[in-house]
């Protein structure tokens, strides 16, 4: 940055001052107006459950968080977002602490890191929509963007795994990367120091580009120098205070001694928590902003279309880049509409089609049911004819009977009559 401004004044003309002016003063105007403001600072802590990420935060701002214990029993990886206000001398800082809970807890982990990814993007889009309102109120916006991502390796003295690999070159073009071996008191110093070398070595192979500690500033250049050298560092951490000589130390109590975090000898917590505080905080919050959010920054626009050059590389004003893209979306619009109707016009021939093909199946139903009905109607006059031509020669046959029944009867009556006169006239036939 130093060597950046030096260029750029390179063509300035130094004018000597006949007196006190005053604008010496300005950093202390800007001092005193950022300590009004208050800071704010942003940490995710990325790890396998049980790596001690909750007490290392607690051992970095020397304090107790509070927090809802998490269960580990999530399908998948969720993460939680607290943020505490922190005071101390008259700086105030607005520190978030993001956990993720359930990392590594799921035997697929194929697709661990997606969660973390989409909460990172969440916060710069978040960010870019309050940039791109009309009133924008960035002073007083709470920014959630993340500005130091903690990566615990858990102490397997062996290599990373393969999660980690992931999830890191995952997560390397959104976020600062710092690589810390937790609970490293579990390996030995000799191969605590194999394991580091692993680490950077299986970090290069892969590509992954973690977070380095700046060099261009020369009142902070060798010490940041030599613990870029140091990483990853291997911490310890613990809540605890035990009496060590005359001081309270926090430490760690083991049946075969005891190991002091803040003891250079032991562990690498102090030398985490001077890059990380101390030294470089305000270069992570600048490197979240001029790098991270500005790739994500410039890759959203250039989805929605803006651009800084047309064609023939000349600049392209805002008010052209939303005229072409507005044109471009009205013309998208309309053939989209046209096409719309195309398919409404096509569904509705469509349908007429099925509706003429419906209605000529019903008038072939229709006619064969007439059919079938002329021909029922037509056996039954045939059933109807032939009973009445029955029922008309029974009857013919019942008037015959009658008539035959009647003219015997009268044969009879005549005879009887007869017979009756013959007795009056000759009575010796009754005594016969």
């Amino acid at each position: 940055m130093r060597k950046e401004r030096k260029a750029e004044g390179e063509g300035c003309r130094t004018v000597p001052l006949a007196g006190h002016v005053g604008f010496d003063s300005l950093p202390d105007q800007l001092v005193n107006k950022s300590v009004s403001q208050g800071f704010c600072f942003n940490i995710l802590c990325v790890g396998e459950t049980g790596l001690g990420k909750s007490t290392l935060m607690d051992t970095l701002f020397n304090t107790k968080f509070e927090g809802e214990p998490a269960t580990h029993t999530q399908p998948g990886v969720q993460l939680r977002s607290n943020t505490y206000d922190l005071q101390e001398s008259n700086v105030g800082l607005k520190l978030t602490i993001v956990s993720t809970v359930g990392f590594g807890d799921q035997i697929n982990k194929e697709d661990s890191y997606k969660p973390i990814m989409e909460f990172i993007d969440a916060q710069f889009e978040a960010y870019l929509q309050e940039e791109l309102k009309i009133r924008r109120v960035l002073h007083t916006y709470h920014d959630s963007r993340i500005h130091a991502c903690l990566y615990f390796i858990a102490p397997t003295g062996h290599s990373l795994k393969s999660l980690d690999l992931v999830t890191m070159k995952k997560l390397d073009s959104k976020v600062n990367i710092i690589p810390i071996i937790a609970k490293s008191d579990a390996i030995s110093k000799s191969e605590l120091t194999k394991f580091k070398i692993k680490i950077t070595s299986e970090l290069v192979s892969n590509g992954v580009q973690i977070y380095q500690f700046p060099t261009d500033d020369e009142s902070v250049a060798e010490i940041n120098g030599t613990m870029n050298a140091h990483l990853p560092f291997a911490v310890i951490g613990s809540t605890e205070e035990l009496k060590i000589g005359n001081k309270m130390m926090k430490a760690r109590q083991y049946p075969w001694g005891t190991v002091q975090v803040e003891n250079e000898a032991h562990c690498d917590f102090v030398k985490l928590r001077e890059m990380l505080i101390r030294i470089n905080m305000e270069d992570l919050r600048e490197q979240t902003h001029s790098r991270h959010y500005e790739l994500y920054r410039r890759c959203k626009l250039e989805e929605m279309g803006f651009k800084d050059t047309d064609p023939d590389s000349k600049p392209f004003s805002l008010q052209e880049t939303y005229e072409a893209k507005r044109n471009e979306f009205l013309g998208e619009l309309q053939k989209k509409e046209e096409e719309m109707r195309q398919m409404f016009v096509q569904r509705v021939k469509e349908k007429e089609a099925e509706l003429k093909e419906a209605e000529k199946e019903l008038h072939e139903k229709f006619d064969r049911l007439k059919k079938l009905h002329q021909d029922e109607k037509k056996k039954l006059e045939d059933k109807k004819k032939s009973l009445d031509d029955e029922v008309n020669a029974f009857k013919q046959r019942k008037t015959a009977a009658e008539l035959l029944q009647s003219q015997g009867s009268q044969a009879g009556g005549s005879q009887t009559l007869k017979r009756d006169k013959e007795k009056k006239n000759n009575p010796w036939l009754c005594t016969e």
